[in-house]
């Protein structure tokens, strides 16, 4: 199979398998879905929003977050994977938006990437979704699945975002990079997996 067959044959395949794409984050505003992509490294998206809540309760919007000590941060998301580099970061990326940003959460690579704790996937991951910006976030389930059913032979997510982008039309990076995400963890795991009852890798392994 020629890989632009096989593209679009996953693209179909995606499109029935998951029509709607719903983000698995919860969030009121720009802001608040910029916190909790932030918590979300190493971090299940069930136990990121079993936390979000209480944060969001008592730090909605920068100067909220910024107004409390790390500590109380801390405290709130303690379940949370990397619990105090995350309030450390959280606390830090508020004062920097309300310092350079007039409170706002920017809209450019950029600005987005120079704040502490994000870093190009968490940027592109709120362009995409919060501003509605073409991008292709490449997280590890995005990399292994790309990897396994040779749309990419790139050794990091650098390489792996550039190829994806190269074979998906710009308009599907947005719904695309949520689909592999729901089906890698619903039919396609990193352990315990046959390709041959894999309606992906059944026909592209």
């Amino acid at each position: 199979m020629k890989i632009g067959e096989k593209v679009a044959a996953i693209g179909t395949l995606l499109d029935e398998f998951y029509p709607e794409q719903p983000i698995p984050l919860q969030h009121r505003d720009p802001y608040t879905f910029l916190v909790a992509v932030m918590l979300s490294a190493q971090t299940t998206d069930k136990k990121v929003n079993q936390v979000t809540p209480t944060l969001f309760d008592a730090a909605g919007n920068p100067a909220e977050m910024a107004a409390l000590k790390v500590e109380q941060i801390r405290d709130i998301i303690r379940e949370i994977g990397l619990a105090p580099t995350k309030a450390k970061n959280l606390h830090l990326m508020a004062h920097q938006l309300l310092e350079r940003h007039e409170g706002e959460v920017p809209q450019t690579f950029e600005e987005l990437e120079a704040l502490a704790g994000v870093g190009h996937k968490t940027a592109s991951v709120v362009m995409v979704q919060a501003f509605g910006v073409p991008a292709f976030p490449v997280d590890t389930h995005i990399h292994r699945l790309a990897t396994r059913w040779g749309l990419s032979e790139g050794r990091n997510v650098v390489q792996v975002e550039r190829d994806l982008k190269n074979l998906f039309p710009e308009e599907e990076w947005a719904r695309r990079h949520l689909q592999i995400i729901f089906f890698g963890r619903e039919h396609c795991p990193a352990r315990g997996h046959d390709p041959l009852d894999c309606p992906i890798c059944s026909f592209t392994s």
